[in-house]
């Protein structure tokens, strides 16, 4: 019940208590009695509160003439011609367009010359806006006053305690207002039948506002939504208010079960307790609301338990929320119950976001006036009973994110006012038909996608077929539409969302998809096979997302619409330059991504315009030339990726203004000189800088500064000096890859300070959405790509450089760590005893030192070693065996130390434990070693001058051979980068 239902409550009583007031009392220009005007007292009272008033609008210009019962929003008694009503409402804040609200709305004061009227019994100032002005107290004053709605004006401050004086008032709505109050008033009301305090602060209250509320024995509808009660009491000695039709609690923070008192409120119609935190299981007494119409209890999120069997026999139930919850069980019997109903009232069903299960009941098809039916988000299984095809009355159907499979049944088609469904992420298989599409006339939204690539469900559709519907919003991702782009689409001139993705097309898109003239707001067509040009001619609507990433598109990059915010082209044959206007053409991108392609030439200047961009990735292309100096000007930028190009120069000292800057990803270019500070990018959580031409020594600032980060990648660069130590303090860091370059001296024994590789640093939570990049990592003794799981990886790699001294003990505290390489390097001393504490460890490589004595016994406790490099050292002694080094039989793990011996090496002397050591040298040993040498040189210059000759002698062949080798150039790095995104 709303407004009008409260109204129509307050005439009737005014029927029976002998006030006809719909005799005497009239709104606007009506008047029975022409000679019977209103008072002058009065008018002049109405005079001063319009002066008091601020009108944009002139929604009181009527307001003039000797008659003020004829002005606007005021209403006479009849016969005393005396006003009795003041109806100023906002009328327009319902209206279609936002702003009318606003612009009508009456502001300012309100004059207490309000008090003149002493018959008024209706005051109606509701949806204005009077900027926090403190309610005033006078209209406690207005002693006959029957109804009030002060709602949604803006009034602030405390309710004055005179509204208790109202004795006669019957309707009382101060909702949505800035307001506060103890409620003591309140029960002087005895008359009240309706009230609404919503979103007023009600917290002094709370220990004792139920109460309060019971003592109004005429209370019908009782709406205190978003008052912060907190407390629902859990007993309720004697209820008073017995007559109360509406209760609506919602938003309070209760933080209880159900209390019982609520299921002796017999007379309900509408139960809202919605947004709370309530918990426990439905009871059973739910059955007892016989008269119950509409039970919210949605969004508690700990309320449990199965159905109760009673709730079902709610016959007269027309709405039922129960989502965002913890129901379990199945829903046969309820459904089965609601069913045996003469007359079934039931028009929404919402139990999502539960953990239901079972199968949807073939009962469901007799609930035949259900409108919205949501289930998604649950545990369902089975497949979509065939009676679905008798909810004829059904609107909103969604299935989303359960377990349900199968054939979708035929019948589907004969939900003749289905305008909205979903039912994505399930794994329904078989053949949608055009018999799936039959009635369904008023279809506007269909979705069905997967997050999984593979495809169960085919549709099989004509291409002469023509849709009863014209859709606004399609979505349908990992369902095979190919190979051809499907015609059906082509009198969908309404389109607003189109989402073919991997949708297993092969084809290019036809010429009349592009002249359809839509205006969308996403276009998403990747992960197909589509190929060929794409126009300019695409309309889009703000914002608006455009993803064509991973097909075969090919030509010059497109420019679209400058309400494009998301454009992602990577993965395809576009190429030439990067357009020159782009950041002008569409100057409101927040996200790009071209990589992948064969585009050329400079980064334009233009994409220093994009002041809303968040991502530039630009990687896996060709382009050349230096970073430009444009960083000043797109602030909010949390990640740049120019990875894998032939960039040159150095980089930019303006990148240290991009203060929101996460990932920073240069690798793989020619880039060079020594880094410029980036101390104001303190929130970095992912630096690679790898395969470039950089020198120097590591800045301290990374340690310093950079104090989230998580991945450091160096590699191949020429950095010399030592490594910082301050990198110790990075405790995030769960990636560290300084390999191939000139760096010397000791490790670090604060390395052990690393807590990222010691504990995980990520929540399952976090990985959901945390973005770290495509890294290449050495693990297992090869290069591996890394992506999705990059989260997960912890390495440690300081290989090839001039690093000196003895591990450190340290290092063993790192049991997350689940790659270590330190090889090539010039490390002496002996491997720390308690290596084998490092328990997650997969790889070690500590091969190419001068590491001496024997391997530690506690190695045989790295359970989880698979790659294992020693190789080059002095080690000494029986190689541990048991667990992993059992399964560690390749001989190469341990050459080039002369004094190791076991298995997988000959076995160890008996006597006294010692290893064989190498065979003695002598003469035959030095003729052999010098036959070996000849024999190499000889076969060396027969092999040269074999190949290289012809090539100087004949020039046919040597223009032949270098032709060739710069085909394979060529194939080679298509190949490597087309391998990059496997």
């Amino acid at each position: 019940m709303g407004h009008s239902t409260a109204l129509f409550l307050l005439l009737s009583f005014l029927l029976l208590s002998g006030t006809s007031y719909l005799d005497r009392a009239t709104l606007g220009f009506c008047n029975a009695d022409p000679n019977v005007g209103c008072m002058d007292i009065e008018k002049k009272a109405l005079l001063k509160l319009r002066e008091g008033l601020t009108d944009p609008s002139d929604r009181l210009s009527s307001w003039v003439g000797i008659d003020c019962c004829k002005w606007r929003g005021i209403g006479c008694n009849k016969t005393t011609g005396r006003v009795d009503s003041l109806d100023l409402r906002n009328p327009y804040v319902d209206g279609l367009e936002s702003d009318d609200g606003t612009l009508h709305a009456l502001g300012g004061e309100i004059n207490p010359s309000l008090l003149v009227l002493k018959d008024l019994v209706y005051l109606d100032l509701s949806m204005n806006n009077f900027g926090g002005l403190e309610l005033p107290s006078f209209i406690g004053s207005l002693e006959k006053i029957t109804y009030l709605n002060l709602s949604g004006a803006s009034f602030g401050g405390v309710i004055p305690a005179n509204l208790g004086n109202l004795s006669k008032l019957l309707h009382l709505d101060l909702s949505n207002n800035a307001i506060e109050s103890d409620l003591r008033w309140l029960s002087s009301l005895s008359s009240l039948q309706f009230l609404n305090l919503g979103g007023a602060n009600l917290t002094k209250a709370a220990p004792y506002w139920l109460p309060t509320v019971n003592m109004l024995p005429s209370l019908l509808e009782l709406h205190l939504p978003g008052c912060g009660l907190s407390i629902l009491p859990p007993t309720l000695p004697h209820i008073n208010f017995t007559s109360l039709l509406v209760l609506g609690l919602s938003a309070n923070g209760f933080n209880s079960t159900l209390s019982p008192w609520l299921f002796n409120l017999t007379e309900l119609v509408n139960l809202d307790l919605s947004r709370n935190n309530l918990n426990g299981e439905l009871p059973e007494t739910l059955g007892s609301l016989t008269h119950l119409k509409n039970l919210d209890l949605s969004e508690n999120s700990d309320i449990g338990g199965q159905l109760p069997r009673n709730l079902g026999m709610l016959c007269d139930l027309q709405s039922l929320k129960l989502s965002i919850n913890k129901v379990t069980g199945e829903i046969t019997e309820f459904i089965d119950s609601l069913s045996i109903c003469t007359n079934s009232s039931l028009e929404r069903l919402d139990l999502g976001f539960n953990s239901l299960t079972g199968n949807l009941p073939n009962s469901l098809g007799l609930l035949k006036k259900l409108r919205y039916l949501k289930l998604w988000h649950n545990s369902f299984q089975g497949s979509i009973p065939e009676s679905i095809g008798n909810l004829t009355s059904l609107e909103e159907f969604y299935l989303a994110e359960n377990k349900m499979g199968g054939v979708i049944p035929e019948s589907f088609g004969q939900l003749s006012s289905l305008v909205a469904v979903d039912l994505s992420e399930n794994t329904w298989e078989g053949v949608i038909t055009e018999a799936h599409f039959l009635k369904l006339r008023s279809l506007k939204e269909v979705s069905i996608q997967k997050a999984s690539p593979n495809i169960s469900l085919v549709f099989n559709i004509s291409s002469n077929w023509i849709p009863p519907f014209k859709l606004r919003y399609l979505n349908l991702r990992s369902c095979q539409l190919g190979p051809k782009f499907p015609v059906w689409l082509r009198n969908q001139t309404e389109l607003v969302t189109v989402v073919l993705n991997n949708a297993k097309i092969a084809d290019t898109i036809p010429d009349w998809f592009w002249q359809l003239d839509l205006l969308l707001d996403e276009l998403d067509v990747a992960y197909n096979q589509l190929g060929g040009k794409v126009p300019n001619s695409l309309r889009f609507s703000y914002p608006a997302n455009a993803d064509l990433s991973s097909n075969l598109f090919e030509g010059p990059l497109p420019l679209w619409s400058s309400n494009i915010t998301t454009l992602y082209l990577r993965d395809n044959f576009f190429s030439g330059p990067i357009p020159s206007n782009i950041g002008d053409v569409m100057p409101s991108l927040s996200d790009l991504d071209i990589s992948r392609n064969g585009l050329s030439g400079s980064i334009p200047l233009s994409l220093g315009n994009l002041s809303l961009l968040t991502t530039m990735v630009l990687s896996n292309n060709y382009l050349s030339g230096e970073i430009p100096h444009f960083w000043n000007s797109i602030p909010n930028l949390y990640i740049v990726d120019m990875s894998n190009n032939s960039l040159s120069g150095t980089i930019p000292r303006s990148m240290d203004s991009l203060g929101s800057l996460l990932y920073l990803i240069l690798s793989s270019n020619n880039l060079s000189g020594e880094l410029p500070s980036l101390r104001n990018c303190t929130g970095m959580k992912s630096l690679d800088l790898g395969e470039n031409k950089f020198f120097g020594n590591i800045p301290a600032w990374i340690g310093e500064s950079m104090l989230s980060l998580l991945i450091l990648r160096l590699s191949s660069n020429s950095f010399t000096g030592s490594i910082p130590s301050n990198l110790c303090g990075l405790s995030n860091l769960h990636i560290l890859d300084l390999s191939h370059n000139n760096l010397s001296s000791h490790i670090p024994r604060c390395v052990g300070n690393l807590s990222g590789l010691k504990t995980s640093v990520l929540s399952d939570k976090d990985t959901s959405y945390l973005y770290q990049g495509k890294l290449k990592v050495v693990a297992k003794g090869r290069v591996q790509n890394f992506d999705s799981i990059l989260y997960l990886v912890n390495s440690l790699d300081l290989s090839n450089n001039n690093l000196s001294g003895e591990m450190p003990r340290e290092l063993t505290s790192l049991i997350k760590l689940w790659t270590l390489n330190l090889s090539m390097n010039h490390l002496t001393g002996v491997m720390p005893s308690r290596i084998g504490s490092m328990e997650s460890l997969e790889t070690l490589d500590l091969s190419v030192n001068q590491l001496s004595g024997s391997i530690p016994q506690s190695m045989v406790s790295l359970t989880f070693l698979n790659h294992l490099n020693l190789s080059y050292n002095n080690l000494s002694g029986t190689i541990p065996t048991g667990n992993q080094f059992n399964s560690l039989v390749d001989p190469s793990i341990y050459e080039g130390n002369a004094a190791l011996c076991g298995f997988p090496l000959p076995d160890c002397q008996v006597n006294g434990g010692t290893p064989q050591g190498p065979r003695g040298g002598g003469e035959d040993t030095v003729f052999e070693m010098w036959g070996f040498i000849i024999s190499m040189v000889i076969g060396f210059v027969m092999g040269f001058w074999g190949v290289c000759g012809s090539l100087v002698i004949s020039k046919s062949w040597r223009k032949t051979y270098f032709h060739f080798i710069d085909k394979m150039k060529v194939a080679c790095i298509r190949k490597y980068q087309r391998a990059q995104d496997i």
